[in-house]
């Protein structure tokens, strides 16, 4: 299949928005810490800098969304807009795939600012879709970095690129490391 046509799963956190980056600052202001003091590589959880179990990291991830409007000011991650714009150039269809709404009650803030976001950053795509089972979008190839959905994706089947950071570092190829290596390696797939 060429890129022309092809429907490119894109996850935002981790992928395109500097997810980890932008939260350790905010968590190091929710412990009243000195950023520095807090590990850049961390695991899923955030264990590492702190955060005990998961009321505690809701806690700390409504702040971001709703204190902090994370969602609105991560940096991008470099390269994200190039390579999506040349895929999308190319004719691949960009759907942004996120999970976004799974803390209840501020859904109206995490797709307001994801929008805010997406348009900000001139990121290309023609669908964004809030769910967890990622596999339901239909797409040709996936760009993930959360382990659990990139297992499941690829126990259904579906060439997934495991975008590479802390918390993925044990996952078999295809990995990326750069958008760069995600572009060749969604070229090869469909070439």
């Amino acid at each position: 299949m060429p890129v022309n046509g092809a429907i490119i799963g894109v996850d935002l956190d981790g992928v395109c928005a500097d997810f980890y980056g932008r939260m350790r600052e905010i968590t190091a202001e929710w412990f009243e810490r000195d950023v520095d003091e807090l590990p850049i590589e961390v695991s899923h959880g955030l264990e590492e800098w702190g955060v005990a179990g998961e009321e505690q990291y809701q806690s700390l991830h409504r702040f971001a969304v709703t204190q902090r409007a994370l969602f609105e000011t991560m940096p991008i991650i470099p390269g994200a807009r190039k390579y999506l714009r040349l895929l999308s150039d190319e004719g691949a269809r960009i759907r942004i795939i996120t999970h976004r709404l799974y803390i209840h009650h501020f859904h109206r803030e995490s797709i307001s600012q994801t929008v805010d976001w997406l348009d900000t950053h001139a990121i290309p795509y023609w669908d964004l879709c809030f769910m967890k089972d990622k596999a339901g979008v239909g797409a040709d190839i996936y760009v993930e970095d959360t382990p659990a959905n990139i297992h499941a994706l690829r126990a259904r089947g579906l060439y997934t690129i495991c975008f590479v950071n802390s918390t993925n570092i044990d996952l078999d190829p295809p990995r990326a490391s750069s958008w760069a290596e995600v572009y060749e390696l969604v070229h090869h797939h469909l070439d």
